[in-house]
């Protein structure tokens, strides 16, 4: 016991010293976050007003808001959630319940891995070379397209792993009551799960809402309010970019309260998403 106790007496004080070590790196982050939040609160609450959601963006020198940019934003954004998500549920259903151990599951696995860790500049100059050079001009659709392609992952990925947790059992008393696989599926595990999916599509919405690159190849922008998504659309991100880079202080203004709404959102759903995490049943 006595020739224990040196040994002891290290493995706590590395102990100690990891613990430290954590705590420090987790408020160090803390502190950079609240810095970056509390930076765009006081440069972006001033800018807000019922302008910024009634009026187009203005001209150099001139007044207005950031209302064709929100529309875009959510026009383009609504798409591409519609877009990807039966086919990010259908193929996280496929690995989770058909696929689990079968090598093309395997091959989907590591291409949705490659696309979910994918540069999304890069996936905007695909769709560029795939829909807009084709076109002959910008568009919303391309640029749905392209935001659609950076959700498609994070949706399989997400369905994938809260079917995986829905219990055997579950599946099993399904198939004893006669149902077919497809109806077990349908009517036990999606609702298992309704959940982690509903969260996975939220976390989906807040993983595109603030992207900027992929707009610049596919929808790049447009100063004017659009009926539709088959010309250059406007959006929240690259009008931020825009008139941050510019040298007008009225535009600059706007760049820092439409950072504030996006920051917002994107909080908002990350916690909504929490959430329905924390409530859902397994």
């Amino acid at each position: 016991m006595t020739a224990d106790r040196p040994l002891l007496s290290r493995r706590r004080a590395a102990d100690a010293v990891m613990t430290a070590v954590a705590w420090a790196a987790t408020l160090a982050t803390l502190a950079v976050l609240a810095l970056v939040l509390f930076v765009v609160v006081r440069r972006g609450i001033g800018s807000l007003g019922l302008a910024i959601f009634t009026q187009t963006t203005p001209p150099p020198g001139g007044k207005g808001g950031l209302l064709n940019p929100i529309l875009g934003s959510l026009a383009m954004t609504g798409t591409a959630v519609a877009a990807a998500s039966p086919v990010g549920i259908l193929a996280g259903t496929y690995l989770a319940e058909y696929g689990r151990h079968k090598r093309l599951a395997q091959v989907v696995r590591f291409l949705n891995d490659t696309l979910l860790s994918a540069p999304s500049i890069i996936i905007g100059l695909f769709v560029y070379g795939l829909a807009v050079r084709p076109a002959g001009h910008f568009s919303g659709w391309a640029g749905a397209l392209a935001l659609a392609l950076i959700a498609l992952p994070v949706v399989v990925r997400t369905t994938e792993d809260v079917l995986k947790m829905v219990p055997a059992s579950l599946r099993e008393a399904g198939i004893a009551l006669g149902a077919p696989r497809w109806r077990m599926i349908v009517s036990i595990a999606w609702r298992a799960a309704a959940g982690g999916i509903a969260t996975g599509l939220l976390l989906a919405v807040a993983r595109i809402s603030g992207e900027t690159a992929p707009l610049l190849f596919t929808s790049l922008n447009n100063q004017f309010l659009t009926s539709g998504l088959d010309q250059p659309t406007a959006s929240l991100p690259v009008a931020i970019f825009q008139f941050a880079m510019s040298p007008y202080p009225d535009w600059q203004a706007l760049a820092w309260a439409g950072a504030l709404l996006i920051s917002a959102a994107v909080l908002l759903l990350n916690i909504s998403a929490r959430l329905i995490a924390g409530r859902a049943p397994m």
